[in-house]
């Protein structure tokens, strides 16, 4: 099955973070399904506000990888987009399909809904920490095409103080996968 390149994020952040529900995510012998995102551009919460040295992917690439570290313990993965533009999804749940015995001992734990429900649990499982920061999709993580159209709805993103009304969280419907919200 070929995988998707840098082309798919070059439209805009909001359709990115939507079509992104149902790819498949491959780190190493590693693969989950995407469940649950959240997009950011130039709103109050995005990191090319708040972090505006530290999310310079968001304004200068699409088709990148952009981890960044929060709380002193986690990694976020998220996905740049919009070229000439502003823009990055935040990967945060995925549904675990291969390499579960590798994710579990990573975790913790051998429950799979608690492997990859939530932005740092999706990272500690798949082992994805800043050495991945800055690199083209397609180095060092890959990503396949959805293979069907989940239903997705859409909610107000979580765990952000800022631009708190913006429906900007993307999730598939009835997924014991999605995280808390």
């Amino acid at each position: 099955m070929p995988f998707l390149d840098v082309d798919f994020f070059a439209r805009e952040t909001l359709e990115v973070a939507r079509d992104l529900i149902g790819t498949i995510l491959v780190v190493g012998r590693c693969e989950a399904r995407i469940v649950e995102t959240e997009a950011y551009t130039t709103d109050a919460a995005s990191h090319a506000v708040t972090r505006r040295h530290q999310a310079a992917w968001m304004q200068e690439t699409h088709g990148y990888i952009y981890v960044f570290f929060i709380y002193g313990m986690y990694y976020c993965l998220n996905f740049t987009t919009e070229p000439g533009g502003v823009g990055a999804v935040l990967v945060r749940a995925a549904e675990p399909l291969a390499g579960l015995g590798v994710m579990a001992r990573r975790r913790g734990t051998k429950d799979p809904r608690k492997l990859c429900s939530g932005p740092g649990r999706l990272c500690q499982a798949l082992a994805i920490d800043l050495k991945l920061n800055g690199r083209p999709l397609g180095r060092g993580l890959k990503l396949r095409p959805k293979v069907a159209d989940p239903v997705v709805e859409t909610s107000r993103r979580i765990g952000i103080s800022q631009a708190r009304e913006l429906e900007w969280r993307f999730y598939e419907r009835d997924s014991p996968f999605v995280s808390r919200g």
